[in-house]
């Protein structure tokens, strides 16, 4: 598939086929999600993978089984793949301790960033893990994890320093697909998103 075809073909998938992701095609999409550029390339991102009946760990550690019978998209959690992106704020702050970073004050701690990069890096890797399921002919779903953070990172071990940014669905995308509210909104214009030469 084109560049430029996978970019314009990615939707949020709410509903998805219960049917296996092969391991070959999930494992390309991990693989391309982990190479994605880091600040001073401090690599301070892993994965967290659930497959199938794994995926019942992260509902019901986010969902209430009183909440399910009501959620609008109750296909999602047919989803067969969650992948968590999670990063690492002091693995940042120490990369940026080593001699050649010291000089930017950055090592100084999380509070010295004025943009937190490892949040920017991430969110780098969800967005081409969800650019590569798209070029394997998988559905992808971005989602917030939001007052669940604290009771995801217990769900699946994920150590106290590291934050999790979100969580996405893949697999098979269901033929019937509920549109949010949020996709009817149009897009910008071109021109009013781009300035060139300044604002």
């Amino acid at each position: 598939m084109q560049f430029a075809d996978v970019v314009t073909k990615r939707r949020m998938v709410r509903a998805f086929e219960s049917r296996s992701v092969p391991s070959d095609v999930l494992d390309r999409v991990l693989d391309l999600a982990r190479r994605v550029p880091a600040a001073g390339n401090t690599q301070g991102l892993d994965l967290v993978v659930l497959e199938g009946v794994q995926t019942q760990r992260y509902w019901d550690a986010t969902l209430t089984a009183e909440r399910r019978a009501s959620f609008p998209w109750p296909r999602l959690l047919d989803a067969p793949v969650l992948l968590i992106p999670v990063s690492w704020p002091s693995a940042y702050v120490e990369r940026y301790s080593e001699a050649d970073k010291a000089r930017t004050g950055l090592g100084d701690g999380e509070s010295s960033w004025d943009v937190p990069y490892w949040y920017v890096d991430t969110a780098f890797a969800a967005m081409v893990a969800m650019l590569a399921a798209v070029d394997e002919g998988l559905g992808a779903l971005f989602f917030g994890q939001f007052e669940h953070e604290a009771a995801v990172k217990l769900a699946l071990g994920i150590p106290e320093d590291r934050r999790p940014v979100g969580t996405i669905a893949l697999g098979y995308a269901a033929d019937e697909q509920r549109p949010s509210a949020s996709s009817k909104r149009p897009r910008r214009p071109f021109d009013e998103v781009v300035h060139r030469g300044g604002w």
